[in-house]
């Protein structure tokens, strides 16, 4: 069962109980991510993230790591372009103790001077792994050329010369702007205790309202091409087309078809690229939506040899799904797959507090699994058909290719 509240603050808090666990798991989630920050601010979001394990006011971050592998809990965070997480999961009878330590890592952490200075090169250690990754960076070429000229087409990590000319004064700027009360979600999901809002409330008190977020939404897909050139031996390929935003009922039929495109070891491209032809190891597909646009990527890496036959066998799938759709037999096997993935997941304490936490963040329908079910079964092959037509038209792509060619 979902329970909602809201503090005087502005912070939501959602709560779901689930019966036979002794775990809780919690997460802070704020609407802080790249997409927010201005060029000379990017990779903020980010850096703030790895801040909050750096010590506040009452603890050292030997004493916050410490105070969890007391209690035997896990703790971590994550920044996406669109918001931050911050979460722990612990046994119920400690859930005090982890409201205690990640209300004063999200509201009292001091920022050290020196440890922001020794936290951005452990990011710019980030940034050269990520880089040294071509399978890992085309994602972020692809996202950066789809998405050029809006806010979603910056990067999670920021660049070096935002980073290296932030100053604790930006950080803290930005953090008390968007750390606020009507930015921020408490979720909750497993054994919880009947005063777990109330603990939030006085763990929160400190926390300030903020302004309503009325933050600039616009859609926007650039037609574009990224091309690079590396010490490596494959080439990889990422398109990208322009897909769906949050809220847009066409989620669901493109949920279906990305499935069947690349989506899982059944699915076209797997079967026909790697399987029947042995043209990659790695080759998939999946959609991201975001508040205002969304994107379908498609991924693969071959031999710079055998690049054209892998263009070759996408853009015939892309066609023949526009022509003729999926069969009927691909319709039921793909929503039997998602069925079961989406209840498994929900066995474990951690997907549904993630789930409910992000919903809240942004505000959509907090809809059962037996709706989510019940929506994917009234899709229909046609509608699938008609969405492939619709997306699978111009793709923005990105190469990274062997520099010896």
């Amino acid at each position: 069962m979902l329970t909602r509240y809201q503090l005087s603050n502005g912070l939501r808090i959602v709560e779901e109980q689930m019966e036979h666990v002794q775990s809780v798991s919690i997460g802070i989630w704020i609407l802080s991510g790249s997409r927010y920050e201005s060029a000379g601010e990017n990779g903020v979001s980010h850096l703030i993230e790895h801040m909050l394990f750096k010590g506040t006011h009452r603890r050292s971050a030997k004493q916050i790591a410490e105070a969890f592998d007391r209690i035997g809990g896990h703790v971590n965070a994550f920044t996406s372009k669109e918001y931050t997480c911050v979460y722990a999961k612990v046994i119920d009878e400690h859930v005090e103790e982890a409201i205690d330590l990640l209300s004063d890592m999200v509201l009292h952490s001091v920022v050290d001077e020196e440890e922001l200075d020794r936290e951005k090169d452990v990011i710019f250690e980030e940034m050269s792994m990520t880089e040294d990754t071509p399978d890992d960076i085309i994602h972020d070429h692809l996202q950066e050329t789809s998405f050029n000229g809006h806010p979603l087409g910056q990067s999670i990590l920021g660049s070096r010369q935002s980073l290296g000319e932030m100053t604790r004064e930006d950080v803290m700027r930005y953090k008390q702007t968007y750390y606020t009360g009507k930015r921020m979600v408490v979720s909750a999901a497993g054994s919880i205790p009947d005063h777990f809002h109330k603990l939030i409330e006085t763990y929160f008190s400190d926390l300030q309202e903020g302004d309503a977020f009325d933050d600039q939404l616009q859609h926007h897909f650039q037609f574009d091409t990224f091309k690079q050139s590396d010490d490596i031996s494959q080439a990889h390929i990422c398109l990208g087309f322009d897909g769906y935003a949050i809220g847009d009922d066409s989620l669901y039929p493109m949920t279906i078809l990305n499935n069947v495109l690349g989506g899982a070891m059944s699915s076209r491209l797997f079967q026909q690229v790697r399987e029947e032809q042995g043209l990659a190891y790695d080759i998939f597909s999946y959609h991201n939506p975001f508040r205002d646009n969304g994107i379908l990527t498609i991924y693969g890496a071959t031999s710079y040899e055998r690049l054209d036959d892998l263009e070759s066998i996408m853009f015939n799938i892309f066609s023949d799904i526009q022509q003729h759709g999926i069969t009927e037999q691909e319709r039921k096997d793909t929503i039997q797959q998602l069925k079961g993935q989406l209840t498994l997941g929900l066995e474990h304490s951690s997907s549904r507090m993630q789930r409910n936490g992000r919903t809240e963040l942004l505000q959509e329908p907090h809809l059962s699994a037996d709706d989510v079910i019940t929506k994917l079964e009234d899709v229909s092959q046609e509608e699938i058909r008609l969405v492939a037509q619709q997306v699978l038209q111009q793709p923005s792509r990105a190469w990274i290719l062997p520099s010896n060619i």
